[in-house]
Parts: structure tokens; sequence; C-alpha cells
């Protein structure tokens, strides 16, 4: 099971701090691999959900624990050139990330490839035989196995 701390969120939403970089960093220092907002724009990288907010560089990305959800065109281009674990959704149902795993909205039918986004927030939604879980609560689930790819 794979279990991703969304936007750095370990144990709830914490929005002052998430998808700051030294937030994504605690998350992945603990263990965990980190779901991140990645925006490029005027040829510069930056994080943030509805803005980009954060300048990082290059070597922000070096880090194997990222699930880098570009929120802009320039950025699904620019991270397709990466090394990186990248994706693009809004509202689908499912999107295939670039390491072929499957990036399933709340609620929706899951696989064995998939990654449940938020359970937490789904009325009939079950993390059970799935790849991976992406929660701002990823701590409850992972009840202490941070086992990772």
């Amino acid at each position: 099971m794979i279990y991703i701390a969304h936007r750095g969120n370990l144990d709830g939403p914490n929005p002052e701090k998430e998808n700051h970089p030294d937030y994504i960093s605690k998350a992945t220092a603990a263990g965990y691999a980190a779901e991140v907002d990645v925006w490029y724009e005027q040829d510069k990288w930056m994080l943030g959900h509805d803005n980009p907010t954060y300048d990082v560089s290059d070597s922000f990305f070096d880090n194997k624990l990222l699930w880098c959800h570009a929120k802009n065109l320039a950025a699904l281009q620019q991270l397709s050139n990466l090394r990186v674990h990248y994706f693009w959704h809004q509202e689908d149902d499912v999107v295939l990330t670039s390491r072929g795993f499957f990036w399933t909205y709340p609620g929706k039918e899951l696989a064995p490839k998939s990654i449940a986004v938020m359970p937490e927030v789904a009325v009939h939604s079950t993390a059970a035989h799935c790849g991976g879980i992406c929660s701002d609560y990823i701590e409850k689930y992972a009840c202490g196995e941070r086992k990772l790819l």
C-alpha cells in the first residue's frame, strides 16, 4: 500500500502550509509520498493549489516520493521532460499517472492499481484492495506502516 500525504498534510488539512516546499519535505522525510500541486509560469516552477504561490528550483523534483499534480498545461509539458511522477486531472473519474497508477476521484470504483483519493470525503468509499491512498489524514490510514515504492 502506498500512503500519499495530500499537499503534504499528515493529520488534517492545513491551508496555511499546504504545498509549501518545507511542508512537503517534512511529509516525505517522515516516510510518506506527497501529492503536490505544480505550476510552470514564466520559465519557473511554482507550487500552490489555486494559484502559483511558492517558487521551487528544478532540484525540488529530485525527490522520488513526489506525485506531481500539473495545475496548468505548461506544467504538464515541462513535467513530462523530467523523471518525475506526474498527472493532470480536474474532476475525471480516473486518470492514468505517468507511472501507470489510476488516480481515482473520491467515491469512484477502485482497482488494484488505483490510488483512492480522499476516501474520507466519499460517502460509500473503501480503500480496501487498492494500490494506495492519498489523504489529508494519511497517518490515520498508514497506522505506522509507511511502506513506499
